[in-house]
């Protein structure tokens, strides 16, 4: 975005310059501007360290180690090259190293930063965090659990905001802060702007981020019900039947075992409100002509399959895809249900497994395919 100057009878452009072209330093100029005053961050925040590397067995260093309103820890990352060199790299580094920091321990940190005597450094860090989070005491409170990272850089490469883009999407919380250099007579001006997220859409990101982390709280969820019912499931029906008692848990929804020939798989599942055991026909890849075959050779011995089993079953030859399937649905249960209905749920797949092998396992060895 070009910067013009007003003047009488048109719009003059502002020549751009370089950090580099006004001997404009890194760590004496820009560190030093921003440690001074972060607005041009886009947001007020406390500077805890300076250069704060509190570690063992490295020499690496926060250029601006910060605090927000919020209680969360950002690393600030500065760069004055016109591409950003490998600064995601390097904050990513930062942020995790502090990642593990307690409040009292970014309260000794600023403590450091101020000097003096150590006593009275104390005192003023614990005095100046509790203001700045507005509660009176830091026994009030305790940093977030998460790490935000500020870059900022006279320009970005794209691989850089490629990555930022990426990160952002997987939860953290990266911004990118470009400082544009112009030369104006014998002043130099610069244009700080966020250019990732964008001012505007930031809200919406955070809320798509949050979403995100919201989704897979739930499928991790559910995939710990899937393990642990699949367990249970398991030790359960290897009491009555060997079925399933080399099988190992697992976090799908569904859990197979052999029925003596190959093409044909039983196969108890769950939804979220519904359990079914199967006998799934699907003989070699791509090859629908045999699986219906297969299965109108077993539906022609219907009567005598259903009279073994005990009841009718579903003949579903699925028209359309490859597969066919016969199957049983409980008329209540899934993963949903209360773990307290578990118990009835896996006895009831594994009875309806153990009729069904029984039912179709003779049926099918005799199968001429």
């Amino acid at each position: 975005m070009a910067l013009y100057e007003i003047q009488t009878d048109k719009l003059s452009p502002v020549p751009t310059t370089t950090f580099v072209a006004e001997a404009i330093l890194e760590r004496k100029h820009l560190q030093r501007l921003l440690r001074a005053d972060t607005a041009p961050l886009g947001e007020d925040l406390l500077v805890l360290a300076e250069e704060f590397g509190n570690w063992e067995d490295s020499n690496r260093r926060i250029d601006l180690l910060c605090l927000d309103r919020d209680a969360t820890l950002v690393v600030v990352e500065i760069k004055r090259t016109e591409d950003g060199g490998h600064m995601e790299l390097q904050a990513i580094r930062y942020a995790a190293m502090v990642s593990s920091m307690t409040l009292d321990q970014a309260v000794a940190a600023h403590a450091k930063y101020l000097g003096g005597d150590p006593a009275e450094a104390e005192v003023k860090a614990r005095n100046a965090v509790a203001e700045f989070l507005n509660v009176e005491s830091i026994e009030e409170t305790e940093l977030v659990d998460e790490v935000r990272i500020v870059l900022v850089s006279a320009d970005f490469s794209s691989e850089i905001t490629t990555s930022v883009m990426w990160l952002n999407k997987r939860g953290l919380d990266v911004r990118c802060i470009r400082l544009c250099p112009y030369k104006m007579g014998e002043k130099v001006l610069v244009d700080a702007t966020q250019i990732i997220p964008l001012p505007e859409a930031a809200d919406y990101e955070v809320k798509l981020r949050e979403q995100t982390q919201e989704t897979k709280k739930l499928r991790t969820k559910r995939q710990d019900t899937f393990k642990r019912f699949w367990s249970q499931f398991i030790e359960l029906s290897s009491q009555q039947t060997p079925l399933f008692a080399n099988r190992s848990s697992t976090t799908d929804h569904w859990l197979s075992a052999g029925i003596g020939k190959a093409g044909f798989t039983l196969t108890a599942s769950l939804t979220e409100d519904r359990a079914r055991v199967e006998c799934s026909i699907s003989i070699g890849k791509n090859n629908a002509p045999a699986n219906k075959a297969a299965f109108q050779a077993l539906l022609a011995q219907k009567a005598a399959i259903e009279a073994a089993f005990g009841s009718e079953l579903q003949w579903q030859e699925l028209p359309g895809k490859q597969s066919c399937r016969i199957c049983i649905d409980s008329l209540k249960g899934g993963w949903k249900s209360p773990e307290t209905d578990w118990p009835a749920l896996q006895q009831w797949l594994t009875a309806q497994a153990m009729r069904m092998e029984k039912a179709l396992k003779g049926p099918i060895q005799t199968l001429k395919l």
